[in-house]
């Protein structure tokens, strides 16, 4: 989905539930520039967070709002894709399962917060693993001739 046709998609749903830029802009604690933006196509798509608390706002599933934007749904966000190695597997793996506390901004997260983020990093992942192995030419002879 293209930033104008999430813009329109957030414009109609806030329209049709009569809420005016400035009080979405209370109710969820984005400002009303921002929203604007967004709806105008001139932001970009929104961040999973800011997606979270529109759909909050506006009462609408969290789900359905981060569809129209065109993230991954939040069910495949674990799943392993069958073209995956067992290094691809087991280096990703260790990545997430190290201890440690997690801080961001020198602020810590919380388990919650932790699991969000590794559930978003690991759908991000697999989607870049995906295109690279797409986009990827198969005989990339990198030697130069004479």
């Amino acid at each position: 989905m293209s930033e104008t046709q999430f813009g329109s998609y957030l414009k109609s749903v806030r329209e049709r539930k009569k809420i005016s830029i400035n009080q979405l802009a209370l109710d969820s604690g984005i400002s009303n520039a921002q929203i604007s933006r967004i709806e105008n196509g001139l932001r970009g798509i929104p961040k999973p967070e800011t997606i979270r608390k529109l759909a909050d706002a506006l009462k609408v599933p969290y789900e359905e709002m981060m569809s129209q934007a065109g993230h991954m749904p939040e069910e495949r966000l674990n799943e392993i894709p069958e073209w995956a190695t067992s290094r691809d597997k087991r280096d990703f793996k260790k990545m997430l399962e190290e201890d440690g506390e997690v801080m961001f901004d020198g602020m810590p997260i919380n388990d919650a917060d932790r699991q969000r983020i590794m559930d978003v990093l690991t759908g991000f992942f697999w989607e870049a693993k995906q295109m690279n192995k797409r986009t990827k030419p198969k005989n990339s002879d990198t030697t130069p001739k004479p």
